[in-house]
């Protein structure tokens, strides 16, 4: 993981791309905390082992966090950096920094969360991926959406086939996850593709070999004698008496 950072160091123009690489590492490496929870206090000598445990955890969390964030600097950005105290500090002045793409990305962002809408028949699981994704996204940009929020966001781009998987999220009372709106939301397209009414092929009307109302297909008619070769005189055959061709017996 470390890699994605080291092999796209945020030069400048690169900020947002960086940003998102730099999220992906403090998650898997369970450093993130540290942007969002204070530090807590120094414990005393009187302090419980929970309490110097927890410190201890913050303060060597941030040490990594920092160091993955200087790591994976251009030389001109460190050293502007190298001197702040904690990773929090230092994603703060960057995010001053590249204010404009920061604000940039975020409006391109919020207007394809806003603008996706899934087309019905399509799969629902890849529709809600895609909206983790923006909202993900976003609150990497510094958005600050809610759970509640989100997952109200998401129901609004179902269609119609998911109303009363709505009506139930909302007569309930609901309280999901992502995650777990994900796992329900695939449950119900299951039983929506059950329940839906087979759907009729039509055959244009060709034509049949087959007479209609049980009337008999006509034989096709053989000229008659009179028909096609009337007026051909057939050869006349030689004569009994003479044996001479062309002469009949009178």
């Amino acid at each position: 993981l470390t890699a994605i950072l080291t092999q796209n160091k945020l030069e400048g123009p690169n900020y947002v791309d960086w940003k998102l690489n730099l999220d992906i590492v403090l998650i898997a490496e369970k450093y993130k905390f540290v942007l969002n929870e204070v530090c807590p206090e120094k414990p005393g000598d009187d302090a419980t082992d929970d309490e110097q445990q927890a410190y201890q955890k913050w303060i060597k969390a941030d040490e990594m966090a920092r160091c993955y964030i200087l790591a994976s600097m251009s030389n001109v950005l460190q050293h502007q950096h190298q001197s702040m105290e904690s990773a929090y500090d230092i994603l703060e002045n960057l995010k001053e920094i590249f204010r404009d793409q920061n604000r940039a990305a975020k409006q391109t962002a919020m207007k394809a969360l806003l603008n996706t809408k899934m087309v019905e028949g399509s799969s629902v699981r890849d529709h809600v991926l895609k909206m983790m994704s923006l909202l993900n996204e976003l609150e990497v940009l510094g958005a600050n959406i809610d759970k509640d929020t989100q997952v109200e966001m998401i129901l609004q781009t179902l269609p119609d086939s998911f109303q009363q998987f709505r009506l139930n999220y909302n007569m309930n009372k609901m309280d999901l996850s992502l995650a777990k709106l994900l796992n329900e939301l695939q449950s119900a397209e299951t039983i929506i593709k059950s329940q839906a009414p087979p759907v009729a092929l039509n055959f244009e009307a060709g034509s049949s070999s087959k007479p209609r109302g049980g009337q008999k297909k006509k034989k096709a008619q053989k000229p008659s004698v009179g028909g096609a070769t009337a007026g051909v005189k057939k050869a006349k055959g030689k004569c009994y008496h003479c044996k001479q061709p062309m002469h009949h017996k009178k």
